[in-house]
């Protein structure tokens, strides 16, 4: 008999959107419901993405595809309450538009940290959604959106869910271990500033030492997250669009001159959690190098992870496509010169996700950087990352009993990851 998704995907990866499906639909019901009953006048950078569509005609079919390519059938077609999914670009506007002055709230049941994920995780696995989310015209019009939408996030108006009834109630607290940071219980607000300050809290001092600081031949995890996948042997350039997700250097540093080096290297890729620490660490000591911001997608995933797939779409897209992230998604690589020279140069590479794509690097160029000093930070959501290593370079990884994989947990940042041999 087949499964159904609720079998399928006894949890979403990293906790952005909620175990349990009917909770999701019926967020999106209530979305739906606010966003059409109490209309709000179009923000302008929704009225320019309207702009794009209509006047655009291959933008304007690849929205009027990824609506219709999405099944006419359970549980595609209606909300929970019996309502209609959203089906055309006009109503995706609309509730689009009212995300805009939202913050995620915390619910025990689930967390809808993704929210236009969210909205657009059906039309995502369609084979017109896969061309709308690489086309770079609307990508760059995303990111002006999620830009406006962290501008509300990093607001004082985006605290009325730090309260509690919400972020800071018992529930809550617990979930994203109060005990482990940095903040003020008896403050308004918890003493934050904001929402995305809230997202960037800090460890209280001391609570993540550093694996043997001393030791140049131990590398340090750059952030609080769970292993997905350890390749050997990468190649410059690898078929990455296909269904094992293979890496391509070439296509993840951007054409970057010094990717040839890292030809037959190693890769770890590892995700955060919704609920965790959202700060990156240098995994060695060493000189930054160089930084690399690259534009790239926001909402695509793997055609393979989509409706193309026999088992059915990722229902958490796009959690599935980790990999295939790695080389399209918004990224930003830190070239570090680790002092070990059995090390060399290594890269760090953050990589967004849906809505957290905003990458603040906190180092310059030319530091030198201890093993765990900070390098930088996700803001309004979580996403995944990469550290890649030179073929000279002999790792024995520690992965602290986890199995690399979507049911992987966190390993502690700071901790060790691997050790030169």
């Amino acid at each position: 008999m087949e499964k159904t998704i609720e079998q399928k995907h006894a949890y979403r990866v990293g906790k952005w959107l909620p175990e349990d499906q009917l909770f999701l639909e019926n967020w999106l019901a209530r979305i739906i419901t606010e966003a059409t009953e109490k209309p709000k006048g179009l923000d302008s950078v929704i009225e320019e993405f309207k702009q794009l569509i209509e006047n655009d005609p291959e933008v304007y079919m690849l929205f009027h595809m990824m609506f219709n390519q999405v099944p006419h059938k359970e549980p595609y077609n209606n909300t929970p309450t019996g309502k209609p999914q959203i089906r055309d670009y006009k109503h995706f506007l609309l509730v689009l538009n009212h995300i805009l002055t939202t913050a995620p709230e915390f619910n025990t049941t689930g967390l809808v940290g993704f929210p236009i994920n969210a909205i657009l995780d059906w039309p995502m696995g369609t084979i017109g959604g896969f061309a709308a989310f690489i086309n770079d015209r609307i990508n760059k019009q995303f990111k002006k959106v999620l830009n406006r939408w962290g501008e509300f996030l990093m607001s004082k108006e985006s605290r009325y869910v730090l309260n509690k009834d919400n972020w800071l109630s018992p529930e809550a607290k617990e979930a994203w271990h109060q005990d482990w940071f940095e903040w003020e219980p008896k403050a308004p607000y918890g003493g934050f500033d904001s929402w995305d300050d809230f997202f960037i809290r800090e460890f209280k001092e001391g609570l993540r030492p550093v694996a043997e600081p001393d030791n140049q031949n131990v590398i340090a995890n750059a952030c609080e997250s769970a292993p997905y996948k350890i390749a050997q042997n990468v190649k410059l350039e690898d078929n990455f669009w296909i269904k094992g997700q293979p890496y391509s250097l070439r296509h993840i540093m951007g054409d970057h001159k010094s990717a040839e080096t890292f030809a037959g290297g190693t890769i770890y890729q590892a995700f955060l959690s919704a609920l965790s620490y959202h700060r990156w660490h240098s995994p060695v000591d060493g000189v930054i190098e160089e930084i690399v911001p690259i534009d790239g997608t926001y909402y695509s995933e793997i055609l393979s992870e989509g409706f193309l797939n026999p088992s059915g779409p990722d229902p958490a897209a796009p959690n599935d496509s980790q990999g295939y992230l790695s080389e399209v998604a918004a990224r930003t690589l830190i070239f570090i010169k680790a002092d070990n020279p059995a090390i060399g140069l290594m890269c760090f590479v953050s990589i967004g996700m849906s809505e957290v794509s905003t990458s603040e690097v906190t180092v310059e160029i030319g530091q030198h950087v201890k093993k765990g000093e900070q390098l930088g930070m996700f803001h309004f959501g979580g996403s995944t990352h990469c550290l890649i290593f030179r073929p000279e370079v002999n790792l024995r990884f520690d992965m602290h009993g986890e199995d690399p994989g979507l049911n992987s947990s966190n390993i502690p940042i700071n901790s060790r990851i691997a050790v030169v041999k």
